[in-house]
This record gives C-alpha cells, structure tokens and sequence, in this order.
C-alpha cells in the first residue's frame, strides 16, 4: 500500500494539466468518491493495527497533498481566464473603489463621547441581558410600573434565584452595575443597544441605542447637570442652539427633567419634525434618587448626583435632518452612501 502512495505521490507532483478538462479529469480519478484516495482508504481499514500508525499519517498527508495540488491549479486556471497579455491593453483606465464610511449613528455615538471625555467623563459597558435587579428593582422601580409588563419588555426567562431575565430596557443598568462595584466618585457614560416591545414605524423600533451619563460625588447638584447638558448641546448642535428644561417623572431620578433644544430642521419656526412646537426633546435627567443610591451601597446622605439618557437615533435625526429611524437598520445603500464622506 505504501509503494501505490508513493508512486501515486510522483505522478501528482509531475502532472501540470494543459486545459480545465485536463484538471477535471485529475479530480476524478484522484478526489472522486470512485477515485484512488477512496480506494486507499477502503483498502486501508483492512490493514493491522500496528501499520494503521504508521499508514494513517502517510495516507492523510498524500490526501491533503492531491487536494492543495488540484486547488492550486484550479485558481490557477480561474485567474489566467481572459487575462492572457495579448487582451490587456494597460492604456484603459483602472477600475475605482470607493471608499468606505461608518454608519451615521456610529458616526453620532463617537461624536458624543468625544464630547463627554472633554468633561472627564469615562466609558463603562454592560450586558444586554439583564436581571430585574440591574434592570428595574435597584432603580426604584416599583412591582405595578407599566415597564414590567410584557408590553414593553422583551423578558426572556424567569429565573428562581434572579427574578424575571429580559433584554435591557435601558442602559441604567450599567449605572447600577458601576455603583455596586465601585466607590464615588462616579463620571461615567454607558452608550449601548437597547430593546422594547414596541411596534416598529418612522419614529420608534423594537430597538435602538442610547447614551446614560452618571456623575456620583459629593455635593453634586441640579446646576452641574444643568451646565453639563447645555455644553453637550452647544458642541454637538452649535452655539446657537436653544435648550429648556420641563419638569418630568422618572422613578429613578427626583426631581426629573425633560431637556427640549430648538428644531434644528426649522430654526424653532414649526415643521413636522417638531410638531410645529419650535422644540424638540432629546432626553431625560434628574437627580440620582436617594433610594437607586441606597440600593446600591451608597451612603445617599454624603453623596449626591445626577443621571441623564438620551437616544442616539433622535440626536442623529436631528444631526443629517433624517426623518425615519427604519432607515438606520434597512442597510440600503443608496442611503448610507449620503455619509460617503465621513471617512473611517
């Protein structure tokens, strides 16, 4: 058996095909599952186990040679197809590619944390698969808030030591985590992919990406978010860009805020994107509760702090003037090619 491998070696290693059937022909009668390999390997299993050693590695040597030999003349082939030199003509001009662009809002995500590092801020990251801790419990959200149900939350299982295990609702959760696992002070942003179940049109999906801040220290107070916020805005939108704040609800902030900035499609004159209000919201903030700052370890009568989310979809709206968030993750060219020159 061995002298066949060998003298099967030397005519593999001597055949050089003249044309594609020549090489087709190679295959069969070597790679074909009628061919010599699969002959060897029949006649193989016949063999006592003392040569089964030995042979099994000469044998699977001599397949993988065949297999590279023909693979190697097949490219071969492929690329000499059509480019012999009397069909070049080297006067034509060259064909172009074009250059590549990250997607609008990779382009706004990394835009916002340039913004925040100026002010000290940090990156921190989390899991997109919570438990109800991290996700609801730890930031006072009460057992009959609406975001349990099954309406807004994509709950993946229940567990008997974690309670209910769902795809996070919010980047809050990485706040929670930061806090538990850390001291003050905390100045950090959690930017991330986020999912709800909500039905999918122009202005919502089931998912989508946002970037919570977090400022944890002593004697932080509503002033510091509130100048915070507006450099965040006057870097990304420009200097003339209005902003108000409009008191809200949120269980894991007190007191909350909505921040509204003046329509950047219409100047603050009225258009659909606004409403015809002249403003448009971009996130919610507050002071950090006395309770999530309890919950997680946190002495709440020492240290204070502020919280603030926003989507980056809308921020990126209102960045390109786009007006259907479907088109972020439809991958239609003709629409990404609009970002061409944000080169990577």
């Amino acid at each position: 058996m061995q002298d066949k491998i060998s003298q099967y070696t030397r005519e593999i290693q001597a055949f050089k095909p003249a044309s594609a059937e020549e090489l087709e022909t190679f295959r069969i009668k070597f790679l074909g599952t009628k061919g010599l390999i699969k002959d060897l390997f029949d006649e193989f299993k016949a063999v006592s186990p003392e040569e089964k050693r030995v042979l099994g590695k000469v044998l699977n040597e001599f397949k993988k040679q065949a297999e590279e030999k023909y693979q190697f003349l097949k490219d071969q082939f492929a690329s000499d197809t059509g480019t012999q030199a009397a069909d070049l003509d080297l006067s034509l001009p060259g064909e172009g590619f074009e250059t590549g662009a990250r997607h609008p809002l990779s382009l706004v995500r990394r835009e916002i944390i340039e913004i925040f590092k100026k002010l000290g801020f940090t990156v921190a990251e989390g899991p997109e698969i919570e438990d109800d801790w991290h996700n609801f419990s730890a930031l006072n959200f009460p057992e009959e808030h609406p975001a349990r149900d099954m309406q807004d939350t994509f709950f993946v299982k229940k567990d008997a030591v974690n309670g209910d295990i769902a795809l996070r609702t919010h980047t809050s959760s990485v706040q929670v985590r930061m806090m538990e696992n850390g001291k003050p002070p905390f100045r950090a942003i959690m930017p991330g992919r986020v999912y709800r179940n909500e039905a999918i049109s122009a202005r919502a999906h089931c998912f989508f990406h946002q970037v919570e801040g977090l400022y944890v220290d002593r004697n932080v107070s509503f002033a510091d978010l509130k100048q915070t916020l507006f450099y965040f805005v006057q870097e990304m939108f420009g200097e003339g860009t209005k902003v108000r704040f409009r008191p809200s609800y949120f269980p894991f902030t007190e007191p909350s805020a909505e921040m509204d900035i003046s329509c950047t499609i219409c100047g603050g004159a009225g258009c659909p994107m606004c409403k015809y209000s002249g403003w448009v919201e971009i996130l919610g903030c507050g002071m950090v509760d006395p309770n999530v700052l309890e919950n997680c370890g946190i002495d709440n009568a020492e240290f204070t702090g502020f919280a603030f989310g926003m989507g980056i979809e809308r921020i990126t709206n209102l960045k390109y003037q786009i007006k259907d968030l479907r088109l972020f993750s439809e991958n239609d060219v003709r629409f990404l090619k609009q970002f061409q020159s944000e080169i990577i």
